[in-house]
């Protein structure tokens, strides 16, 4: 009975967020270059208490069960991307730089969604004043009116409208999702990337995140066959499915820029910067700063769209207002007409 008991406390844990993934990273990384070891900084982490216990437990264990950095880490809810550079990051021996990255990127997208958080505050509370207005008016104010028109008629079926409209998006987002799930992640992001407007996010993203790990990898000296057979047992399922197709190209004879290009998702400049890296003998090095100016221009670009929003959702809001005031005052004048 105790152990029934005792099971039913146990603290559920929940995945860090953003924030604390970004603390976490640059934790390991300022102890990395103290000289700590991996065993050492979990005992650190336990002691000092600047992680909660449930997290500190749950990397003591993976500690014994013999489990890497990388492992560690996707117990704690980190990400298959981030784990995947951790994972590559004891391949090709530059963890402590790959630890810098991971922070980079985890504060820029840190960054990114307390902007859309600050961008879309605002209008979200104006839009839940917006529907508070529609329904006082529906029930307070259209009743007066004799005279309707297609204003009254929206506000009048506004609440069912409202309603088949947020489980329409619900339906939607749900076969999405299950169709997405069951697809091949190369398939899938083909696909995503072909999409107007936010395509180009997909192609920027994991063209500067593949051009970095691929960057490192050859940087020390990893040959290409070894590189596709490594990405294969990757957490990413898309690093795996790339890392099967390429491997299958390569035994065919085609050139790995050639197989680069087939990918629509990647932009074609990686092609043509790994074509020209291997003429030049600096392949490595060569991505590694493509991919540093690839994450500047993904980010720069993300920031931008922020700021589109916000502009967006108040024209959307004016539009409702003026239909609002449409509604009010033309019934009214109506009746004033008839009344002269």
């Amino acid at each position: 009975m105790q152990k029934d008991i005792s099971l039913r406390k146990k603290p559920k844990q929940k995945k860090l967020t953003t924030d604390k993934q970004r603390k976490v990273i640059q934790l390991f990384n300022n102890l990395f270059a103290s000289g700590f070891n991996l065993t050492e900084i979990v005992t650190f982490l336990e002691r000092s208490r600047l992680l909660a216990k449930v997290y500190t437990d749950k990397m003591r264990q993976k500690l014994l069960d013999g489990q890497n950095l990388a492992e560690m880490m996707g117990a704690l809810g980190f990400s298959d991307d981030v784990v995947t550079q951790l994972a590559l990051s004891d391949i090709h021996g530059n963890t402590q730089k790959s630890l810098l990255k991971i922070e980079a990127y985890l504060s820029n997208l840190l960054a990114v969604k307390k902007k859309l958080i600050e961008v879309a505050t605002y209008p979200f509370i104006l839009v839940i004043f917006l529907i508070l207005i529609m329904l006082g008016l529906k029930n307070y104010l259209l009743p007066q009116l004799e005279n309707g028109n297609f204003a009254t008629e929206l506000i009048s079926n506004f609440p069912t409208i409202f309603l088949l409209g947020c489980i329409f998006l619900i339906f939607v987002s749900l076969v999405l999702y299950l169709f997405a799930k069951r697809m091949s992640r190369i398939r899938l992001l083909t696909i995503c990337s072909k999409i107007p407007l936010i395509g180009k996010y997909f192609q920027l993203y994991l063209t500067a995140y593949y051009a970095r790990e691929w960057g490192n990898l050859i940087g020390q000296g990893v040959e290409m066959a070894q590189i596709v057979k490594l990405m294969q047992v990757q957490k990413s399922r898309l690093f795996r499915e790339i890392g099967y197709d390429m491997e299958k190209a390569l035994i065919s004879g085609q050139e790995f820029h050639q197989k680069v290009l087939e990918y629509p998702f990647f932009l074609k400049e990686l092609s043509l910067m790994i074509e020209y890296g291997e003429v030049k003998s600096k392949l490595g090095s060569e991505l590694e700063i493509y991919a540093e100016e690839s994450w500047e221009h993904f980010f720069s670009k993300l920031r931008k769209a922020m700021q589109l929003i916000q502009p967006l959702v108040f024209i959307l809001v004016a539009v409702v207002i003026v239909m609002i005031y449409a509604a009010m005052l033309l019934p009214i004048y109506q009746n004033m007409e008839v009344n002269l």
